[in-house]
């Protein structure tokens, strides 16, 4: 089965209700090994994202015949995303982890090429039907963090989350890196990358045949089935987490989509897009190395609003003007308040549910996740190129939109953290 920190109300060693059966063995030497596999995952599949990031709008906006639309391919990635998240997460809870994650890097084969071939006959609907299949691989991608803490022991589980997440330092790398190598190397632009997000997911499929997560027990007749849906929902600890993680991940895709035409229509040129995208995922990923040793000493729920802050100050910066260096790091401290913020929020979520919850949770979670981040990229096309008469107030408004959103996943932090003092 599964292994999970159960959580605070559940757990004998708080005074809390006795599970039926004890919490089982941990082994770390073989969630190490997992956590190696995940992070080459991680590096090499990952690439494929800040790829596809990348280009996506660019292509979009040359095949779209409304500029609005330019983010569509993107929007239509994060919905791919949003509806593969609980059919996937019910797939591994009967066939285990390594079924769930070939069958994501399959859809992103599939999605790569159909957009290849609909980059030859310039058909915009059919490229945005390959982005709704690589929302396929993006959904998978999304469970390497719970899969991380599957047989790690409580004290290992946030160090594991956060190492593999750290995978994603390399995928940073990687990704805009192949751009630059395959964005031209075809006559019709952005082929030959396409091609190569194929080859990285065919590597997947062979790279998961490492990975040792010992499948599901069915429940046996009569067994506790954990709490419904709407039960855990109306867990105020789960609520917060699920805010706060959908906030974080939707911000960060909200200004990020954009952030490739803010570049370009400010008269950069495509190099100077990938050099920004490249800066952002190396700042969402290299603080995982210490992430989960800050959670450790300082507890989840200050290091979410510590994610939440940096999220603040990067709009503040990409207000503040649309200079090279400006770009720069308002996307370095995007990725750094993504960081915090979301894996925070995941390691506050880790605890709060039992193994025989953890299917509908992790889906539900990431069903919640990635419809909001599906609404903040549908959004970020409209504000960024229908807003506004100019590229400028464009970017304006789209860093503007950040300010309800993380008033109110503050607020619930906050109230939150009252509520456990009050207690």
């Amino acid at each position: 089965m599964f292994a999970r920190l159960q959580g605070p109300a559940r757990h004998p060693s708080n005074g809390g209700m006795t599970l039926a059966a004890a919490p089982p063995a941990f082994d770390d030497r073989l969630a190490r090994r997992n956590v190696y596999v995940l992070v080459a995952a991680q590096a090499i599949l990952g690439a494929q994202m800040p790829m596809i990031f990348t280009i996506a709008g660019l292509a979009g906006q040359s095949l779209a015949s409304n500029p609005c639309w330019a983010t569509l391919p993107i929007s239509a990635t994060v919905i791919g995303s949003m509806f593969s998240a609980t059919p996937l997460s019910a797939l591994m809870q009967r066939y285990g982890r390594r079924t769930g994650f070939v069958v994501g890097s399959v859809g992103g084969m599939i999605g790569a090429a159909i957009g290849a071939y609909a980059l030859t006959i310039a058909s915009f609907p059919l490229f945005v039907l390959g982005a709704l299949f690589t929302g396929m691989y993006m959904s998978a991608q999304g469970f390497y963090r719970f899969a991380a803490a599957d047989t790690a022991s409580e004290a290992f589980r946030p160090k594991a989350i956060s190492w593999v997440m750290a995978g994603g330092l390399l995928s940073a790398i990687l990704g805009p890196q192949l751009v630059k190598v395959t964005a031209d190397s075809f006559v019709v632009p952005f082929l030959g990358t396409y091609l190569s997000v194929i080859g990285l997911n065919l590597v997947g499929v062979f790279l998961f045949a490492a990975l040792r997560i010992p499948k599901p027990r069915p429940p046996a007749p009569g067994a506790a089935r954990g709490r419904t849906r709407m039960e855990l929902l109306k867990s105020p600890a789960i609520a917060v987490a699920v805010i706060c993680a959908t906030v974080s991940y939707a911000l960060m895709n909200l200004v990020m989509t954009s952030s490739p035409l803010a570049v370009v229509g400010c008269g950069f040129d495509t190099a100077d897009a990938a050099n920004v995208v490249t800066g952002h995922v190396l700042a969402m990923y290299a603080p995982s190395f210490f992430t989960g040793h800050i959670i450790a000493r300082l507890g989840a729920e200050k290091v979410v609003g510590i994610g939440l802050a940096i999220l603040a100050a990067s709009g503040a910066v990409a207000l503040s003007g649309v200079a090279l260096e400006q770009f720069f790091l308002a996307l370095i401290l995007l990725g750094v308040g993504w960081n915090f913020g979301f894996i925070g929020a995941t390691t506050m979520l880790a605890k709060l549910y039992t193994p025989e919850e953890r299917g509908r949770m992790q889906g539900l979670n990431d069903l919640i996740v990635f419809g909001g981040v599906t609404m903040a990229s549908l959004s970020s096309g409209g504000l960024m190129n229908c807003s506004g008469g100019s590229v400028q107030s464009g970017w304006e408004m789209v860093n503007l939109a950040m300010v309800p959103f993380l008033v109110l996943a503050g607020g619930a932090l906050i109230w939150l953290m009252g509520r456990g003092r009050a207690a």
